[in-house]
């Protein structure tokens, strides 16, 4: 029985090869900014995953935090600490064949385990009830309103310090 290429099918391929170049980018960019903007690329394809499953609250939480303000952070701190481009080493001995092999062991682990899984996961009743973004959002807004806020002001105190520590450097 063959298979057709359904949309949401051709998305998911598309976001998740996205994510696999957006990593391997990040990995083998030489300047921390560009690191940077890699990573920004693997949090936006992660979060269209998130709504190929239905999950809009994890999307946009994963926009916001971390496509948002965690990069804003780390753009940050390479910005702080003068982060130039990377010096060229030699490869260490770890990093020839015994890192391949390595990587090629787990690689074949992540296979045997996902295809273990794989019939167990299709077995498996589906017993969870899945709470919709209004009503997330209504408990965080409602009844976790000075929790939420309490975060937030903690994280604009933590901006203002790195800042007056940023300029008391430059001084």
């Amino acid at each position: 029985m063959g298979r057709e290429m359904t949309a949401p099918l051709v998305v998911f391929f598309v976001l998740a090869a996205l994510a696999v170049i957006g990593a391997v980018s990040l990995i083998l960019q030489k300047h921390p900014i560009h690191s940077a903007l890699s990573l920004i690329v693997v949090m936006v394809a992660l979060a269209g995953l998130y709504l190929l499953l239905g999950a809009e609250f994890v999307a946009a939480v994963q926009i916001i935090v971390y496509g948002g303000a965690i990069m804003v952070l780390f753009v940050f701190v390479i910005m702080l600490l003068n982060a130039g481009v990377e010096e060229h080493t030699n490869l260490s001995k770890m990093a020839g064949a015994p890192g391949l092999l390595l990587v090629v062991a787990l690689a074949g682990f992540v296979a045997a385990t996902i295809a273990k899984s794989a019939e167990s996961v299709h077995a498996a009743p589906q017993t969870g009830e899945l709470a919709s973004t209004l009503e997330i959002s209504n408990m965080i807004f409602k009844d976790f309103v000075y929790p939420f806020e309490l975060t937030s002001f903690l994280i604009l105190v933590a901006v203002l310090g790195a800042t007056v520590l940023a300029q008391r450097e430059k001084s």
